[in-house]
């Protein structure tokens, strides 16, 4: 079995983003050469996640405006807040979008429904992050 990882890195200009990881992460599917397997994508930073949907820009704001209103933005507003920090809703964003997703390959591609893209969720934004892409298979 075979086994390639690859980062993805990034550090959004805002503080909220939705940004497209498929193309990035189509290359390193090709760059591993396996034809069937699974594919890894994980938000290594606890206040973004990762997820898959449409790739439509209306659905994108309708998703930040979902996780503001669930999670609105509030240096007073959290306990966490009170260590020094100003993310508290940040990370309960994270946690309604998710942490990760497992896509298989099959015959060397991302084996997707209709629709369906790769998105790296930030709620914490304009600092440097990464994201893992873990492939395993043959």
């Amino acid at each position: 079995m075979k086994s390639y990882t690859d980062y993805i890195w990034m550090n959004t200009k805002d503080r909220y983003a939705i940004v497209n990881l498929t193309p990035q992460v189509e290359e390193a599917v090709r760059t591993s050469g396996v034809k069937e397997g699974l594919c890894l994508v994980n938000a290594m930073h606890i206040t973004a996640s990762v997820f898959i949907n449409d790739n439509e820009s209306g659905l994108h704001q309708d998703f930040l405006q979902w996780v503001e209103k669930l999670a609105p933005y509030g240096k007073d507003k959290y306990r966490h807040n009170m260590t020094g920090e100003d993310n508290g809703d940040a990370h309960l964003k994270r946690t309604i979008m998710g942490r990760e997703v497992v896509v298989a390959i099959t015959k060397g591609e991302l084996d997707f429904g209709p629709w369906e893209q790769i998105f790296y969720g930030e709620f914490d934004g304009q600092r440097r992050k990464r994201v893992l892409v873990k492939i395993i298979g043959e």
